[in-house]
């Protein structure tokens, strides 16, 4: 009780020292020759206040203080230490607390961190972002308060759901959450930049390494979120276009379309209207997902618990953002003189263009997809559900011309460029035409429509891979990121056209045979751990080539909340995945079982770690390489 009392006081703290700091900010900006050091103390107050109060949340965890509300809806005395702590931030209170945790840090090190700048700007950027900080203050004093009490303590907690007990999913908030965050500065600074007329070369230097680091974390997050939903729900597959899946796509798409357009930039006074929507609709879009997430709106696995006065409260909140950042923008927002939109129809700015017109294409078609049935259902009470056929009808007939601008614009000059000397794109692309076409012709039906697909997914993958022999250590950043995402195109269109699934109904002792595989279903052993029992399936599988492997699914009964959960076993090759999962049949002695074959899935996650490296290492790079 202690602790939930010293967090609670230090959310009220930390929210005074906002409103101080907008004072002091708004005062500042009057006089602005230098920035006021009493600004930087009360950030850095700002950061330790809500610091403390995460802590307190911590620890009343780990103590299993029950007379927390948070801590009794979310956690139990037989959960192991680690889950305790991920707990923290494994519901919608704790989850808030920890984003208005990284909303605090990241204004503390861009106020350290930002030089050669305006204080004007800086000062503008800051006030930009306390409104937000203090929105977000205001939502979890008055709607989500995480320090609750429970009159009389409860003896025991409810528990944390069992599938969020996992190492992936502790570390997947925190990490999406630094991305989604970071879209919140790029926003405010943007804003700032707008009202200031300062969107120029220089701004697009300074505020490029917030993009980047926000890009990177966000495809990280959403890379550990892929694995976990694979081999913790047992839906066998890296993405399945769960809503909440794509409101974490969505920035992604637009913060990757923002990147590419800061870069053109920070080398020419072009596209400035294009870097200020898309900073706006980054950060839009991951309030989108907030809203989305904690009204009630979305039914998924991944939402949490919900209240009507939450989703209305972020709807009001987010809408007054827009405003604000719509009006700055239409008013304030002034083209360079040298700010000419026309460009050679040849040129690194025109692929930049096509580049930005396909992302934008594809958000709207994840966008509508992921609204559509909720407009539906409030206009006409209907519920449909928006799966796979959608999203691969809409978006894989343009990903194909996508994949061939990717591969030929950064081969293209500023300005002017020409196609001399470019006869090995011809060669690569002929090559890849004949490669994919024999190997469509042997694996598939679809033959047309696979062979263009693939050919143009190794057209990308032969010229990214080239620009490692012939380029070198030119621009590696960009080499290593635009290879990575060839080879997650590939890897995914192989893992789709290669895949094979078996779905049977089995008892102990039984066998079932196809054409290529045989299941045996050898024994079932059980095992008591500290919060859960588990029911270990043993099972044989015996391919064509009569190789034998062992394979043991679990089914886990927890405690509390008393829930069954389904843990797939995964044995992973270089060139592909052998997946078996098992459900319980109601009143049957029998056991549901699939097994599935997953081609390169191994290749899909090593190809979004290197795409995430290539960002992370444009942050170290020499001189010569800029």
């Amino acid at each position: 009780m202690l602790y939930s009392s010293i967090g609670y006081y230090a959310l009220i703290l930390g929210l005074g020292i906002s409103l101080i700091l907008v004072y002091f900010s708004i005062k500042n900006f009057q006089n602005s020759s230098t920035l006021n050091t009493k600004i930087l103390s009360f950030t850095f107050l700002q950061f330790f206040f809500v610091v403390i109060s995460f802590v307190c949340l911590i620890i009343s965890f780990v103590l299993s203080d029950f007379s927390n509300e948070t801590v009794f809806n979310n956690s139990h005395t037989t959960k192991p230490l680690f889950y305790k702590i991920a707990g923290t931030w494994g519901n919608h209170e704790g989850s808030l607390l920890l984003w208005l945790l990284v909303l605090t840090l990241f204004i503390l090190i861009f106020v350290l961190k930002t030089k050669n700048q305006p204080p004007k700007y800086k000062l503008l950027t800051l006030i930009f972002q306390q409104i937000i900080i203090i929105g977000f203050f205001l939502f979890l004093i008055q709607t989500s308060n995480p320090f609750n009490f429970i009159f009389p303590t409860p003896e025991e907690g409810m528990g944390l759901n069992p599938i969020l007990q996992d190492p992936a999913l502790a570390i997947h908030p925190p990490i999406l959450y630094l991305g989604y965050v970071g879209s919140s500065i790029i926003f405010s600074s943007a804003l700032a930049a707008t009202y200031l007329n300062l969107v120029s070369k220089l701004w697009a230097s300074h505020i490029k390494k917030w993009v980047i680091a926000s890009w990177v974390f966000l495809t990280l997050g959403i890379l550990l979120g892929s694995i976990w939903a694979y081999y913790e729900l047992g839906w066998g597959g890296f993405w399945f276009w769960d809503p909440v899946e794509n409101v974490s796509l969505m920035p992604w798409l637009a913060l990757t379309t923002l990147l590419h357009c800061i870069i053109v930039l920070e080398k020419k006074q072009i596209l400035t209207s294009w870097v200020i929507i898309l900073s706006i609709s980054t950060f839009t879009l991951s309030m989108c997902g907030t809203f989305l997430v904690r009204s009630g709106i979305l039914n998924s696995v991944h939402t949490f618990a919900n209240d009507p006065e939450r989703g209305l409260f972020i709807l009001v909140f987010l809408f007054s953002l827009i405003f604000i950042s719509l009006f700055i923008f239409f008013f304030f927002h002034k083209s360079s003189p040298n700010n000419s939109n026309s460009f050679f129809w040849l040129s690194k700015e025109t692929s930049i263009i096509i580049n930005n017109w396909f992302m934008m294409y594809f958000l709207s078609v994840v966008l509508i997809g992921t609204i559509y049935p909720i407009f539906l259902e409030v206009l006409s009470s209907q519920k449909i559900s928006v799966g796979p056929p959608f999203y691969q009808k809409l978006i894989i007939p343009f990903l194909i011309p996508f994949l061939m601008a990717m591969a030929i614009g950064p081969k293209l000059k500023w300005i002017k460029s020409n196609i001399v000397d470019k006869f090995y794109l011809v060669l690569f692309f002929a090559i890849s035409i004949i490669l994919s076409f024999l190997i469509v012709k042997k694996f598939s039906n679809n033959l047309l429509i696979n062979t263009i697909l693939i050919s143009s997914a190794l057209y990308l993958f032969f010229i990214t891979l080239r620009d490692f022999f012939i380029r070198k250590y030119s621009n590696i950043s960009q080499n290593i990121a635009h290879f990575g995402f060839s080879l997650l195109i590939l890897s995914i269109l192989l893992n789709n056209l290669f895949s094979s699934e078996i779905i049977t109904n089995l008892k102990v002792g039984e066998t079932f045979t196809s054409s290529k595989t045989k299941i045996v279903f050898k024994s079932i052993n059980q095992k008591q751990e500290k919060n859960y029992k588990s029911i270990i399936a043993n099972f044989g599988i015996e391919n064509i080539n009569e190789t034998t492997e062992d394979l043991s699914p679990e089914l886990r009964i927890y405690n509390q909340p008393n829930i069954v959960t389904s843990e797939a076993d995964i044995k992973t090759t270089l060139l592909s995945d052998k997946f078996i999962v098992i459900n319980i049949v109601q009143n049957q002695d029998f056991f549901n079982v699939r097994y599935q074959v997953k081609p390169f899935m191994l290749w899909i996650w090593i190809s979004v770690i290197l795409i995430s490296f290539g960002g992370l290492l444009s942050f170290f790079k020499r001189e010569h390489e800029k």
